[in-house]
């Protein structure tokens, strides 16, 4: 019975050796993991601030370089609108350089007439005559303002 009783004791005392060793496995596994899990974080938290980093150094160039685009944009269509304005102007200048065009707006413009011709200011019936207080120097040939003028200039000197 002893024999029996040490087989016991023996396989009980194996028992428990292997309990502690696998308790003793587990534990440094957990502690393998817990070791793993700050690196990451630590790995994480470094990451994440070289990115932060990098947004805060990156946010000013790169606000500096949309605010150009930008500027260049306007800038373009600003300079297609100048082209426009310029092609306008070549026309306008050609026009002018044709004597009947010319000649045209002389007659509109400055109530010239050709010599042997008579010239006529035709008023409509609700026009009236402008008094002196009242301008009306775009409906009058400018020969009347000119007079307007100096009649004027005459009336303050007395």
């Amino acid at each position: 019975m002893a024999v029996k009783e040490r087989d016991r004791f023996s396989t009980a005392t194996r028992i428990r050796l292997l309990g502690e060793q696998t308790a003793a496995r587990v534990y440094r596994s957990q502690t393998k993991r817990q070791a793993r899990r700050s690196r990451l974080t630590g790995r994480a938290a470094l990451l994440a601030m070289v990115l932060c980093s990098l947004v805060v150094a990156l946010a000013y160039p790169i606000r500096q370089y949309v605010a150009q685009r930008a500027e260049i944009a306007d800038l373009r269509q600003e300079q297609q609108r100048a082209r426009g304005r310029v092609e306008e102007l070549r026309d306008l200048k050609a026009r002018w350089q044709d004597d009947a065009y010319a000649e045209q707006q002389i007659r509109q413009r400055l109530h010239y007439v050709l010599p042997g011709e008579k010239g006529f200011v035709v008023v409509g019936p609700d026009a009236s005559e402008p008094s002196r207080g009242d301008d009306g120097a775009d409906d009058r040939p400018w020969y009347s303002n000119l007079w307007d003028g100096v009649d004027k200039s005459d009336a303050r000197d007395q």
